[in-house]
């Protein structure tokens, strides 16, 4: 065995690293464990075929004449530190990786690189014997050239670094750059790449990234802000505007009780004042979704509390409060103008104070509410416990129990806030299901909808809603 090993070494080891290559070709990359122990296994057993063989990776070839024997011995002692190199940034990885997952593969990549160059002049140092001095410092020069060739590209690699320690954001994290919003799909050499919302590919240089100022969306990760921002005239008085808007946030069930949803003014001048309100919410998948609502609960609101947005979008006819409810009503939009202003004259208001019960379960109302201002919670029972099935604000109706059936009220309906609601009487509403055929299918569309998200939350399953949430079908 130490003769076959003496005759061919330079065989034997090309066959142990074919035989390396093999391995870590053909096992699967799920078996991790398995292919960096072969690697050492093949490693160990190369060293000791050189060992045996009379060669050290530490010293020059001895047969300095036997030609042939002496460029074998070297041969293998220049790869021997190569193939530890290779070892050595193996395992180096896997440490790298199950520390850090994704975000580890850069500095993988810049430590095997500077393991190979430590190989390379180690092998030039102890098996070529060469002045590796003078070496390193030709080196050192070519260095500096090619640095200040390679200026911008080095200060991505070195930034890329920084951004892979640090860590401010990872792959799959929902991000903005500057202005720029996407979601990570890759951190490479040179830079990140952001998948943006219409679909495009951003490609950010990592100096970029480094310096320029970075939102995570996706961090913390159960808690994403949301907010939207209103301008209006700065004639109108603030405290109207925040009040609608807080009614805004507390209309919208989704949102966070902790932190606090809140309202503040952003900026003023002599014509606007912009408002902002925001809140928290838990998935960043539903950021868009609560955002749409809160615009068209903000917009209702503000209705409701007599804000214009543009004098010149006022109908030419000056409507009451009643009257430009019954615009938003959906059951009564197939009336005609002569019809809803018949009925509008015919509405009265009720005001109810915050945390108020308006209808309970099993309860029976002569008339149909429709809401003017303020917020309503609307909650069903589930033997002892009461659940909140929704929120309700200007627009919407309630108390339509009895209308088609013979049923009472299988809902709670208590006020959050102070509320104006209006009363129509269930006969005029009664006439209108006669000559409206339209009114009666809305009605009916409302009241399947409305037990099938009763049922769903019974149930303990989510409700079968179309985007836009409860107020949005309570609305229809």
């Amino acid at each position: 065995m130490f003769a076959l090993i003496q005759s061919y070494p330079l065989l034997i080891g090309i066959l142990l690293i074919a035989l390396d290559l093999l391995l870590w070709h053909f096992i699967p990359v799920q078996r991790r464990a398995l292919r960096i122990g072969l690697r050492l296994v093949v490693f160990l057993v190369f060293t000791w075929v050189l060992i045996s063989s009379g060669v050290s990776p530490l010293q020059p070839a001895p047969w300095a004449d036997d030609l042939a024997r002496n460029l074998l011995a070297t041969v293998l002692g220049i790869g021997w530190w190569l193939f530890a190199a290779r070892t050595m940034t193996v395992v180096l990885g896997v440490i790298l990786v199950s520390r850090s997952s994704h975000t580890g593969r850069l500095l993988q990549d810049v430590l095997g690189a500077v393991i190979f160059l430590i190989a390379i002049v180690a092998a030039a140092a102890y098996v070529l014997q060469l002045p590796v001095k003078g070496l390193l410092a030709t080196s050192g020069v070519m260095a500096i050239v090619i640095g200040l060739a390679l200026q911008s590209t080095l200060s991505d690699v070195f930034s890329g670094i920084v951004l892979n320690t640090t860590r401010p954001y990872q792959i799959g994290d929902s991000i903005s750059i500057d202005g720029t919003e996407g979601k990570v799909i890759d951190i490479d050499w040179r830079a990140t790449r952001l998948l943006t919302g219409n679909g495009s590919l951003a490609v950010i240089p990592n100096s970029v990234a480094a310096k320029a100022k970075l939102l995570n969306f996706s961090q913390p990760n159960d808690v994403h802000g949301v907010s939207i921002s209103v301008v209006v005239p700065a004639k109108v008085r603030p405290r109207r505007v925040l009040d609608a808007l807080e009614k805004t946030l507390q209309g919208t069930r989704t949102l966070l009780s902790t932190p606090a949803p809140k309202v503040t003014i952003k900026s003023s001048n002599l014509e606007s004042v912009e408002y902002e309100a925001s809140g928290f919410v838990s998935a960043m998948s539903q950021k868009t979704e609560v955002r749409n609502h809160m615009f068209d609960l903000a917009h209702r609101h503000l209705e409701a509390a007599g804000v214009v947005w543009n004098a010149d979008t006022q109908t030419p006819q000056a409507w009451s409060r009643q009257r430009a409810l019954l615009e938003d009503v959906r059951i009564f939009r197939s009336l005609t103008n002569e019809e809803k202003d018949s009925l509008s004259q015919r509405m009265t208001a009720v005001e109810y104070l915050a945390d108020q019960m308006i209808l309970g379960v099993g309860d029976s109302s002569d008339y149909v509410l429709v809401i003017g201002t303020g917020v309503v919670s609307a909650g069903i029972r589930d033997g002892d416990k009461q659940i909140e099935a929704g929120r309700m604000g200007p627009g919407e109706v309630l108390g339509v129990e009895g209308l088609l059936e013979t049923e009472n009220s299988t809902a709670e309906f208590r006020t959050l806030t102070s509320c104006i609601l209006y009363r129509i009487d269930k006969d005029d509403v009664r006439n209108c299901l006669e000559q409206r055929g339209e009114v009666k299918t809305a009605l009916i569309k409302l009241q399947r909808i409305r037990q099938q998200t009763r049922q769903s939350l019974l149930e303990q399953k989510p409700a079968a809603i179309k985007k836009g949430g409860f107020l949005s079908w309570l609305h229809k």
